[in-house]
């Protein structure tokens, strides 16, 4: 969710066992003495966690943001494991995630290639990792499936041009 804000579920006993010889902000039992209002709170952080939450359960709640996301997914990597030769994922299929695809093209040139006619088609943020290289797609839970479908039919156009 949206940064500054921590939701934490302890148990009463949990807390009462917790550590007196930190300050007492972070201290889980001073937090509980004040029902979580010690400070002031972040509000509109708060409030657009409860906008997130919201959209999730009206998405199907976990359940349906599991389906939603291993789809895209499949959807993504369906095509890179068709094509090999052109589009290398470094990571085993059994590890792969979900949320952050990587991959890597023949060469950096065509790489370099690929990310500019992206941003030129409009989608962005697809530079590897500087550290890495190669491409990121993030497919987050707010990534729409025809987001990734875009990309998808892109990159078959991309490699039908360039292979």
């Amino acid at each position: 969710g949206p940064a500054g804000v921590t939701l934490v579920i302890a148990e009463k006993d949990f807390i009462a066992k917790g550590a007196t010889n930190i300050p007492e902000i972070f201290r889980y039992s001073y937090i509980a003495e004040n029902d979580s209002l010690q400070n002031t709170p972040p509000t509109f952080a708060i409030y657009m966690v409860g906008k997130v939450l919201q959209w999730v359960k009206d998405n199907g709640g976990a359940a349906g943001m599991e389906k939603r996301n291993r789809s895209k997914g499949e959807m993504l990597y369906g095509l890179i494991d068709q094509h090999p030769d052109f589009f290398r994922c470094p990571v085993e299929k059994g590890s792969r995630s979900v949320m952050n695809a990587v991959f890597r093209l023949p060469t950096e040139e065509l790489e370099a290639k690929f990310l500019a006619e992206t941003k030129k088609a409009g989608m962005l943020n697809l530079k590897g990792h500087r550290s890495v290289g190669g491409i990121r797609v993030s497919m987050y839970n707010a990534m729409e499936p025809e987001g990734v479908a875009k990309l998808v039919e892109f990159m078959e156009t991309f490699r039908k041009a360039n292979a």
